[in-house]
Order: C-alpha cells, then sequence, then structure tokens
C-alpha cells in the first residue's frame, strides 16, 4: 500500500498512525467470530502482503477498508493510514492494554447479541469502557439467525434489510430497540448508526453477522469515520521519538528465552535500544536483543516462526526479545530510553505502575490475576462489593498468597480469588492443609458471585452454629386431660402457641410481669418417638423435670421457655432476620413481660 501524501499542517518528523481497535463483549456473542471475518474479508480483498500481521493485532490499510466497505468508503476523503485490531477480544485484554494510565485502544467494538440482547458482561464491558471514557461503537452480531433473514452475504446493512419480509425486519426492529433501550439504561444515547448526527454524544448500532459479513462494511465504515473525524490529532506521533508501548504478553520463545509482547503505540524500537519495562518488583532495564514479528498473514497465536526487524515504528505489535525479561508484567508499560537519563525513564515507568496499584486493607482477600488491567478490573469489582483486599498482584496462585490468606482475622478473608490464572499444585496442597479456599474464574464478575455465595453460606452456618447454642423462645399450655405423670418428671401433653420448644432448656411461668423458673425440659415425644423440638401448631407429649402438676403448674397453664438475658439481646439484636415470624412474635411478648418491669432488660 502507498503511504498518504503528507498532510501540511503536520510537522515532517510527525506522521498519523493507525488507530487501535479493541473488541469487547459477552461470552458466545461472536467477538473472534466478527474478528476472523474483519481479518479473512480484508486479506480476501487484498492483494499478496497488503494485510500486515502483527504480534497480537492485525493491520488493515484504508485502501483494503476501502474495498471491503465499498462505496461507503471513499479513500480520498482519509488520511489515516488504516485500522489495527486486537487479536485477543475481551474485556480483560482491553483493560490490560493501557497508555499512560488510560485505555490503549483509541476506540472499541461492543459485541451484542441481537438475539440475547445484554448480558452480565455486556453490563460489565460497559462499565470498562465508561469508566476509561473509550468512544464505542456497537455491533449488533447474528443478524442472519432471526427468524426469517434471507442472508445476502458481504452487503452493507441497509441494502440487505432492504431486501428482507416484513416480518424479518419487524423481529429485527424489535431486538435492535431492545439493545438501545438497555443503552439508555446503562447511560447511553443511541441509535442506528445512520441516524446519529454527533457521535461524540450519541453511540452508533451496527447490525451486523460475524457469519455472513452482512453489516462489516457499515462497520469499518463507522470506525474509520470516527476515527478521521474525532481521532485525528491524538493519532499524530513523532516517529523520530523514543518508542512508547504496553506488554501484551509474557512468553517463553524457543532459541530466545523469555520475551514480551508488546504493542507500540508511539515513536519507534530499534535493534540494540535500551528499555524500560515494568516487571513485579522494580522497572526493568535491560536492551533489545531481536525485534521479532509473524512471518506473512500467519495467525500469531499460532505462530512459531518469526522474521527480525532492524526496527518498528507505531501502531505495531512487536515480539521484543532481551534478557532479564522474567519479571516482566501483562499490561506494564514499556518506554525505549533514548536520549534521556535512564533514571528519568525508569521514574516515569515507575509512577505509571503506581496509577495502577490497588489499595490494600490490614485484612482481607488475597487477588491475584493475570495482568495490570485485570488487576485494576478486580479490585474496581471488589471495591463495588465492599470487599476489603490484604494483598493483590500479577502471577499466578503461589503458596506465599496461600500464607497471606492463612493470617486473615475473619473467616471470609481466609481466601484467594484467582482471575485467569493458573494454581500451582504446592499452592493448592497448602490451601487444603490451611483451609483457605481458592476460587478460579476467567469472568470477573462470576469470580466476585462466587466469592459472595461462600460469604452468604459462611455467614449463615456461622448464624445457625450461634442458634445451636442460643435458647429459643416458645410460649406453649398444658392440654386439659392430658397429663400421664405428675412429677419426677411431669409428663404431660402441651401445644406449641408460638416459637420452638427445645430438650434442656428451662420453662418459667409468669406471674404477672415477673418469671417463675419452674423446671427444664428432658424429652419431647411425638406419638412414643424422641424428637429434637416441637413448632408452632404442633402438639407433643413432654417431660419437665422439676413441677408438680397441681401445684407448680396446671392443666390450661400457659409456659414459657426461661430465656437468659444475654440470649435474649443476641436473639433481639443480631439473629432476628434468621428465626421464624412466630418465634419472633413469642421473643416480642417475652421482652414485653420482661420490660413492663425493667424497662432495659436485654437491651
Amino acid at each position: 500500500m502507498s503511504e498518504p501524501d503528507q498532510d501540511p499542517e503536520i510537522p515532517a518528523s510527525e506522521t498519523l498512525r493507525t488507530p487501535i481497535v479493541a473488541v469487547l463483549g459477552h461470552v458466545d456473542h461472536g467477538k473472534t467470530t466478527l474478528l476472523d471475518k474483519v481479518r479473512g474479508s480484508t486479506v480476501a480483498e487484498a492483494e499478496s502482503g497488503a494485510i500486515t500481521q502483527h504480534i497480537g493485532a492485525t493491520a488493515v490499510p484504508l485502501d483494503v477498508v476501502s474495498t471491503v466497505a465499498g462505496r461507503l468508503v471513499d479513500p480520498d476523503d482519509f488520511d489515516l493510514p488504516g485500522l489495527l485490531f486486537i487479536d485477543t477480544p475481551g474485556h480483560h485484554s482491553f483493560s490490560t492494554l493501557r497508555a499512560r494510565g488510560g485505555a490503549l485502544a483509541d476506540i472499541a467494538i461492543l459485541v451484542v447479541d441481537v438475539n440475547d440482547g445484554f448480558q452480565p458482561q455486556t453490563e460489565e464491558a460497559l462499565d470498562i469502557l465508561r469508566r476509561s471514557e473509550t468512544p464505542f461503537v456497537v455491533a449488533a452480531n447474528k443478524i442472519d439467525a432471526v427468524p426469517g433473514w434471507n442472508p445476502n452475504e458481504d452487503t452493507p446493512i441497509q441494502e440487505t434489510y432492504e431486501a428482507q419480509s416484513d416480518n424479518a425486519t419487524s423481529r429485527l426492529d424489535d431486538s435492535l430497540y431492545e439493545i438501545i433501550g438497555d443503552l439508555s439504561d446503562a447511560g447511553f444515547s443511541a441509535d442506528m448508526y445512520w441516524r446519529v448526527q454527533d457521535f461524540q454524544a450519541n453511540v452508533g448500532v451496527v447490525p451486523v453477522s460475524a457469519k455472513t459479513g452482512e453489516g462489516i462494511p457499515d462497520l469499518l465504515t463507522v470506525l474509520m469515520g470516527l476515527s478521521q473525524r474525532y481521532l485525528r490529532e491524538e493519532m499524530e506521533i513523532d516517529v523520530s521519538g523514543p518508542g512508547a508501548g504496553t506488554v501484551l504478553e509474557v512468553k517463553e520463545e524457543k532459541g530466545f528465552g523469555t520475551t514480551v509482547d508488546v504493542v507500540l503505540y508511539d515513536g519507534t524500537i530499534s535493534e540494540d535500544d535500551r528499555i524500560v519495562v515494568g516487571g513485579t518488583e522494580e522497572p526493568i532495564v535491560t536492551d533489545v536483543r531481536a525485534l521479532l514479528k509473524p512471518r506473512s498473514l500467519a495467525e500469531i497465536r499460532a505462530e512459531s516462526r518469526f522474521e527480525q526487524v532492524p526496527d518498528v515504528t507505531a501502531a505495531s505489535g512487536i515480539k521484543i526479545a532481551a534478557p532479564e525479561l522474567a519479571d516482566a508484567m501483562a499490561g506494564a508499560p514499556v518506554r525505549v530510553v533514548g536520549d534521556r537519563p535512564v533514571e528519568d525513564v525508569v521514574a516515569e515507568v515507575r509512577a505509571e505502575l503506581a496509577e495502577v496499584a490497588v489499595s490494600t486493607e490490614e485484612d482481607g482477600v488475597v487477588v491475584k490475576a493475570d495482568t495490570l488491567g485485570s488487576l485494576e478490573a478486580m479490585a474496581d469489582a471488589l471495591e463495588e462489593a465492599e470487599v476489603p483486599i490484604v494483598r493483590a498482584e500479577v502471577g499466578d496462585v503461589a503458596p506465599r498468597d496461600v500464607t497471606v490468606a492463612d493470617t486473615a482475622d475473619q473467616p471470609e478473608h481466609r481466601v484467594v480469588l484467582g482471575f485467569n490464572v493458573d494454581v500451582l499444585d504446592d499452592a493448592a496442597d497448602e490451601a487444603d492443609l490451611a483451609d483457605v479456599r481458592i476460587f478460579e474464574s476467567e469472568v470477573i464478575y462470576r469470580l466476585v458471585e462466587e466469592y459472595e455465595e461462600f460469604v452468604e453460606e459462611l455467614e449463615q452456618a456461622q448464624q445457625e452454629q450461634v442458634l445451636e447454642n442460643i435458647t429459643r423462645p416458645c410460649r406453649f399450655r398444658i392440654l386439659e386431660d392430658h397429663v400421664f405423670r405428675q412429677s419426677d418428671p411431669a409428663v404431660i401433653g402441651v401445644e406449641v402457641m408460638s416459637g420452638t420448644l427445645e430438650r434442656n432448656v428451662g420453662v418459667a411461668k409468669f406471674d404477672g410481669d415477673d418469671p417463675e423458673r419452674v423446671g427444664e425440659v428432658q424429652g419431647i415425644q411425638d406419638q412414643g418417638e424422641d424428637v429434637d423440638e416441637a413448632r408452632a401448631g404442633e402438639r407433643m407429649s413432654v417431660a419437665i423435670d422439676g413441677p408438680t402438676v397441681g401445684r407448680q403448674v396446671d392443666e390450661g397453664d400457659e409456659l414459657w421457655t426461661y430465656l437468659p438475658e444475654k440470649h435474649a439481646k443476641i436473639l433481639e439484636q443480631e439473629l432476628l432476620e434468621d428465626i421464624p415470624m412466630d418465634e419472633r412474635e413469642a421473643l416480642n411478648m417475652y421482652l414485653e413481660k420482661r420490660r413492663s418491669r425493667d424497662p432495659f432488660w436485654g437491651k
């Protein structure tokens, strides 16, 4: 592809770089298929070698975009060189790609299945886009799956829309306006892209099929138009300046050792350049041994053979081979030192890393994530859920993480949350021995949900344990003609009026507002079978040690479980929501009687 003419307003040392495009959305809504379709369509339309395969990205030049988009894109209207699509879709990848504290991606595509609508990860992706202030378009995908749809491969959306039946277009319209409504509920004004006048104030929705290619010309058109109109100034870079980029992945490469896959968004990087890379402990200062890119159009994630290049200019994806990269972090900054003092560049990298430092508490959960961006997204989600963090790091779950979790004061904090990372075998073994729970997921919201479910179960178990040691409130009466033994112990038939009657609890009879303890329940039987408790509305045979029927108690008497003051206080202040309504009734009646004599009893 020939380079566009130099804009007279751009200094000779500057040029316009390619806008970087990220793809986000809910699982199975077609993110990867959409990327593959864009790549496939552009490769099919391009002459050999026109598409540049980068590390972790695919560059689609303007002339190829114009060919795919057809009459929708006139290349004379643009001076941006094309689009650079990040190959790894998903919002944790989007969060990973950072540039000077913000999102590295200049623009994003939010993929929504037009038939499924908004899903949890759609909401999560929108939240990340909102926080990062990244402009985006919505690709309303899978229009080919709308009942009655008749596909017209690779055609613009309005052209294929007009060729459909009224039933098919009506179904699609309903789904599209539901998506627009959901966007509005999320705080975004949106409409069909061809109706949007101001893309800075409104989100354009582009109906597409990643399977048939319908609407793909429109999507490329909108991306180019948005980039040209609103992002052009941000695309101006000094190609002679020192390179600046972000680590996408840290990988072992045969013959090169540990390497870093980097998206370069500014300047130039060359062989033998001194660079500073963000590391797990401290910034790493090292020298570039080799710059590697994939051969021809091979898919980078499956590619094992590279060719060396002497230098690379933004925006590009490149693999850097250099010594001492073992502690490099995905999501960390990469800076070429150039003519600047090394100390200044180290300070710059350190400051950028500090921007994503997670605030921690003295007690809380341990968090591990695959990248800095993921770690930040996890911290945000946990902060929203009001979950404190004691330690947060990039990397796999290791024994030292379990050791930290083992020191937690609260049982709900004896936890390690691992997002998109492995759990080392010795860490798993140590967690079993230490009774530390490790949660793993590749979905942030699911990881938080699983932890919250665990805390809820833990609290419920703790409350049940407390209840087991607390005397339960109960009001019951002695049934007439149901005295089976008068004393030692008295065996009588009773009806439980409210609450729960258990074995081994004291029995009281109120004399006015003053309860007199008359005995203790030794046993409860239901038709001759021993049982642990009797509930409201049940009639049981009860053995009470202490009273004699006809003296301390009589047929028809109302009796109560004798509540110790401390137990009454715990029931009212801590467990009221956890006991049945009839037990609350028995408790309130008991407290009312006691407090008529002593207003502060049980408080």
